[in-house]
């Protein structure tokens, strides 16, 4: 082995598994020993390649070795026998910017641009655009106030008129009521047999879909023709596709397609590169793609940064486009650079008008603050004395704790006393919803296991819950693994109430939106009590406030996506908990993430 792999094996620089791998390849050169175990460590870091032109530019990560020059590198790179070029079939894949990938990771990208790319074409079945701006004229009647275009009316026209719709924007924008107008709109056009299917990549995701598709129906917001084609279910991406962690193949793919002519997600953040791949490789070719989310937002756990990376520089609509859209919708819709600077330009809509936040300040202003990185204005934002936003500088551990000890039962006593015998689950699992205490860490003075037990050793002082029984009535669950025969997957959430007998169960909201599901304690796949959560895990859910505590210093999960992430998933309040100097770093950290599709899909803007 490489004596300076062994090195960092020893320190904790790098994993067995990376080591290993760079040794199954052969690499006995520490040069390229480095390249091929830190190309395996990336894509647990959430890279989808080595970046090795900006790790030499800095002269790499590790003190006690530096990279040779660029040059050097991937001239010595290229000579050895397992690494290739693109479109070669090698373990390993160093392209023409420097960068070097996993085989498979490569192919993702390459399956995804190429995909994405056939998909933004104009559709041949598009309609008439004097149909087209009748029907946008009902269904997108009322503008909001004072905007000079109606970025839902064009993003419905997008969809119409593209294979693929990809709409970005931020909590209470109108995704979820754009797409059920484009539904509507697609159902009037294609007949009553148009097949739809709305997905997103985790069960909370999903779940939270369906209940917004139920209450848009419930409210008779939805036409009769949407009603007819709209599922009642919407699945994990996981569950459509098939994907099973038992199989090696899902069942959907290029062989076998969706049976869909329209696909809609839902939180298409948190969707890494491998599981993009996967569902455009099971779309059939006729059918269209929805994408919706926010580009701000936290990437996927696993790697990739797919919608950010989808979004890129976001240049506006090519100036033919543009003019086939204001004949569409009847608004300004402005033009962005011609030539194209990539083929997706024409598919990006950006919805910017948020109904939920108030433009002068409160929560909207702090997450616009913290989306551009101005810390001044973060640092306004929190001190504005806003009734919705609240800061506490809280350098000190203990006095956090303390202010945390003092708080919780009044942030939980409403949830814990509906937990009575014969209450309704899903009722208190909504009581909940009224406060999210978030972590940036899972671990450490200020992570979620910590905090989780702060929590409930004051709910237990103020007599809320028992202070010597692991389960109780009442107690929030979370699930940390996937059990395909349970149905129960990693971030759902359940509650601990007794049955007819008495006897304690944990009651988890039903896949399909039936009854909810009850589980014997021991029965449960890895868990534990949620009085607070990462925002990762939060993401997919909404609270009506969230107390989100930070860390007493910066660290590198900290990002702007995280920071924004957290703030946004509160309706109506939120307070941070942090030193003033961590809310600043981390609103001026953007998140980086090692990839090449944002390069594929748009070349000329990458080029400038």
């Amino acid at each position: 082995m490489s004596r300076l792999l062994q090195r960092w094996l020893d320190a904790g620089r790098v994993r067995d598994l990376d080591v290993h791998f760079a040794r199954t390849l052969g690499a006995d050169d520490d040069a390229v020993a480095a390249a091929f175990a830190l190309a395996s460590q990336a894509t647990g870091l959430g890279h989808v390649c080595l970046d090795l032109t900006a790790l030499a530019a800095r002269g790499g990560d590790a003190g006690d070795w530096r990279p040779p020059p660029l040059a050097e590198w991937t001239a010595r790179l290229r000579a050895h026998p397992h690494v290739g070029a693109p479109g070669e079939a090698r373990p390993l894949i160093l392209d023409h910017a420097g960068r070097l990938y996993l085989y498979r990771y490569w192919a993702y990208e390459r399956r995804i641009a190429e995909r994405l790319a056939a998909l933004a074409a104009p559709r041949t079945d598009a309609p008439e655009a004097a149909w087209l701006r009748r029907r946008l004229e009902e269904r997108f009647p009322d503008p909001p106030p004072g905007a000079t275009v109606d970025w839902q009316r064009v993003g419905a026209a997008v969809a119409l008129l593209r294979g693929l719709c990809v709409l970005s924007g931020g909590p209470g924008t109108g995704k979820t009521t754009t797409m059920a107008r484009v539904l509507a709109l697609l159902a009037e056009h294609r007949g009553p047999r148009l097949r739809v299917a709305l997905a997103a990549p985790t069960g909370k995701a999903a779940a939270r879909m369906q209940d917004s598709v139920r209450a848009l129906r419930a409210a008779g917001a939805l036409p009769a023709e949407v009603a007819a084609v709209l599922p009642e279910e919407a699945h994990t991406l996981h569950r459509l596709l098939g994907l099973h962690p038992l199989t090696r193949r899902p069942r959907h793919g290029p062989d076998h397609p969706l049976p869909h002519d329209v696909v809609v997600v839902d939180e298409s953040s948190m969707v890494d590169v491998a599981l993009m791949a996967r569902l455009l490789d099971a779309l059939p070719p006729h059918a269209r793609l929805l994408l919706l989310g926010d580009k701000d937002q936290l990437a996927s756990v696993e790697a990739g940064s797919v919608l950010a990376d989808l979004c890129g520089p976001a240049p506006g609509f090519t100036p033919g486009f543009a003019d086939t859209l204001r004949e569409a919708t009847g608004q300004p819709v402005p033009a962005g650079p011609s030539p194209a600077p990539g083929p997706l330009q024409d598919s990006i809509v950006l919805l910017r008008h948020s109904h939920r936040f108030r433009d002068d300040g409160g929560i909207g202003a702090l997450a616009r603050a913290v989306q551009s990185g101005d810390t001044a204005a973060v640092t306004a934002a929190l001190r504005a004395r806003d009734p919705a936003v609240r800061w506490r500088d809280t350098p000190d551990l203990r006095a956090r704790d303390e202010a945390l000890a003092r708080r919780a039962p009044a942030l939980f006593e409403p949830a814990l006393a509906r937990a009575r015998p014969g209450a309704d689950p899903l009722d208190v699992l909504r009581a909940y919803t009224a406060w999210g205490v978030l972590c940036a860490h899972r671990e450490g003075p200020a992570g979620a296991r910590r905090i989780n037990r702060v929590v409930e050793a004051a709910l237990a002082g103020a007599g809320l819950v028992p202070p010597d029984r692991a389960w109780y009535p009442g107690r929030p669950v979370m699930v940390l693994g996937n059990d395909y025969t349970l149905r129960l997957f990693n971030g759902d959430i359940g509650v601990v109430l007794p049955d007819d007998d008495g006897t304690l169960r944990v009651w988890f909201p039903a896949p399909d939106g039936g009854p909810p599901r009850a589980f014997a304690p021991a029965r449960l796949p890895a868990h534990e009590t949620v009085y607070a959560m990462t925002v990762h895990k939060s993401q997919g859910s909404e609270f009506a406030r969230v107390l989100l505590i930070l860390p007493e210093r910066p660290t590198r999960v900290l990002t702007r996506e995280l920071l924004y992430t957290g703030i946004t998933r509160a309706r109506e309040a939120v307070e941070v908990w942090g030193p003033a100097e961590v809310v600043a770093a981390a609103a001026a950290t953007p998140t980086r993430r090692s990839s090449g599709l944002r390069d594929a899909l748009w070349p000329q803007a990458a080029a400038q």
